[in-house]
């Protein structure tokens, strides 16, 4: 198969496209053949190996371990091991896989999958990985939000921000967000109230 491979830590021009083997699914795994992958913050801080903290994770400290990054997928399924019960071929899912995303291929655990909606392209279901989990995470597990809650979106207008308007709201919170001058209309038709900053 295809896959952007690198060898090293840098700056973008470190990536090549390159023949690597296809993945052989094991047991509890998933073999997706990848439609669509998204790039998000994490994946430029993998590729540089910045912050240096980075590389003190079990991610290589003078060299990369994992040759092949990305994280946020969509695809079909191709085969499925003997103990994976959620899924089958041709089923089309998406999900954050941690890394391995840059290529035609890659075995998952079921466990970090989910059905793709229907209404939904391959696309749109890979750019909701990380930056839906996020607020996710934040709004619903830690923030234990509640219907009727005022809740404030600083940065109101990115890709973790959109996601959080939209967790929050469906909780039933009422939201104010805050974003730049040149994203006021993008924010104000679903908050409340939106502040416009330069900077922001």
């Amino acid at each position: 198969m295809k896959a952007i491979v690198r060898t090293s830590y840098g700056p973008p021009s470190v990536l090549q496209l390159k023949e690597v083997e296809k993945p052989t699914v094991g047991d509890d795994e998933v073999l997706v053949r990848v439609h669509a992958v998204a790039l998000n913050i994490r994946d430029s801080f993998m590729l540089r190996g910045q912050p240096f903290f980075i590389r003190l994770t079990g991610e290589g400290l003078f060299k990369p371990k994992a040759t092949i990054l990305g994280a946020d997928i969509a695809g079909r399924v191709e085969a499925v091991g003997a103990n994976v019960k959620q899924f089958q071929p041709g089923d089309e899912v998406f999900g954050d896989i941690s890394r391995g995303a840059f290529a035609e291929y890659v075995c998952v655990r079921e466990q970090v999958i989910a059905l793709k909606p229907a209404h939904s392209s391959f696309e749109e279901a890979a750019a909701a990985g990380i930056a839906a989990i996020t607020p996710l995470q934040g709004l619903r597990d830690h923030g234990n939000i509640q219907p009727g809650q005022k809740v404030l979106i600083n940065g109101a207008s990115g890709g973790i921000g959109t996601f959080a308007v939209q967790i929050a709201k469906s909780f039933g919170a009422e939201v104010t967000g805050v974003c730049s001058a040149q994203n006021f209309d993008l924010v104000r038709p679903v908050c409340l109230l939106t502040f416009s900053e330069k900077g922001i």
